[in-house]
């Protein structure tokens, strides 16, 4: 039975060249139904307009320039919806913003829409921290204490929900919800790994990470690390960059540095412009090295095996949902650039069973998303 037609406010971080967000999107927008209206936010409208385009009912708005327009819309919607990513927390220094921005912006939006526009609010797999501070605490349960529905996505942010005198129910992160015929975007992908030589290693690289004094230690350090995998088994990388665009130090320009760093190892750039794009380019190698989360949920998906470079507490308990806390390092702290190479150099050899092992987690991770998804589908269309 289809639910009712809804006029959905969905509330993300779009329009930023970010794959993992605009994964994200896709992926809720699918899920909830193509039935309802939907009103998007985005930094880059017409991009977003073009993401969306012929598959949904909906109209994009500027972030930034229609403030005025996003409380016109929550006054006349039936539901507000953030949905993914890590909704309520700090910000680390290296953004250069200050550190409750986030905290402070999406407060003023849940209280005008509980208090003034009294419509339902639910936030949906979202991750909740880095949260540190006394003040962070206190405008964290302000927001949350609103929601009417909130799950969350892994066990960290439920922990730190209930620290703060809020009950969510543990989600997991939607992507899972996703096939791999759906992330390869149903076209023919590359052609799978084979484990000859030279290993193909895709690379993601994110400069925001919670420590940014040990940046140029951690880079030299995985140099280090993956120029002893080399000598020991010939690899090429293949840059994969999630964000490519809107802030400076994207992925691809700290990608295009960091290939100065290895001259004797052949450096392939890629140009990603969609979710599809980054999955054929993992599905086409034979590790992942990264630091961003749904680059490494994609793998798992597609049966990739991941190196987690561990740079914020979701990547962490990532690495642990999906039995990866081996083939992983936190970043934030000097590390031995010799034991980091020599488990990649584990992760090459063990690849094939690693991969099954994850591609299991992740494949009881999909199941949750879905059930997930089919309560969220029966609130939204229940919700007054």
């Amino acid at each position: 039975m289809t639910e009712p037609a809804r006029r959905i406010v969905f509330l993300g971080t779009h329009g930023q060249y970010n794959i993992g967000d605009e994964l994200l999107l896709d992926t809720f927008l699918t899920q909830l139904g193509s039935q309802h209206h939907y009103v998007v936010n985005s930094y880059d409208p017409e991009f977003t307009r073009a993401q969306l385009a012929g598959r949904f009912d909906v109209e994009v708005i500027d972030t930034a320039g229609d403030r005025r327009r996003l409380l016109r819309e929550l006054m006349r919607c039936d539901v507000l919806c953030f949905g993914g990513g890590s909704i309520v927390k700090e910000l680390y220094a290296s953004t250069g913003r200050n550190r409750y921005s986030t905290l402070l912006m999406i407060l003023a939006i849940v209280t005008f829409t509980h208090r003034i526009a009294r419509k339902p609010i639910t936030m949906l797999n979202v991750g909740v921290g880095p949260v540190r501070t006394p003040r962070g605490r206190r405008l964290a349960r302000m927001i949350l204490s609103q929601v009417d529905e909130l799950t969350v996505r892994d066990e960290k942010s439920r922990a730190l929900c209930a620290s703060i005198g809020i009950t969510p129910v543990l989600a997991t992160d939607a992507v899972f919800s996703v096939d791999a015929g759906s992330l390869l975007g149903g076209t023919e992908a590359d052609p799978v790994a084979d484990g000859s030589d030279p290993v193909r290693v895709a690379l993601n690289l994110n400069f925001d990470i919670e420590n940014p004094d040990n940046w140029e230690l951690f880079l030299d350090r995985l140099a280090t690390a993956l120029v002893r995998v080399h000598e020991q088994r010939p690899i090429e990388l293949h840059a994969l960059p999630m964000q490519a665009g809107f802030k400076e130090h994207d992925d691809a320009e700290v990608l295009q540095e960091f290939s100065t760093r290895v001259p004797s190892i052949r450096f392939v750039e890629h140009e990603l412009t969609s979710p599809a794009d980054a999955a054929r380019l993992i599905h086409s190698c034979d590790v992942l090295v990264s630091e961003r989360l749904h680059a490494i949920v994609m793998a798992s998906i597609l049966g990739v095996p991941s190196f987690v470079l561990a740079y914020d507490v979701k990547v962490r308990e990532l690495a642990s949902m999906l039995g990866l806390v081996p083939w992983s390092v936190d970043i934030n702290e000097p590390f031995d650039a010799d034991d980091v190479g020599d488990r990649i150099l584990d992760l090459i050899e063990q690849r094939e069973s690693v991969a099954a092992e994850v591609h299991r987690h992740s494949a009881e991770l999909g199941q949750r998303a879905r059930r997930n998804f089919e309560s969220a589908r029966q609130w939204v269309a229940a919700a007054r």
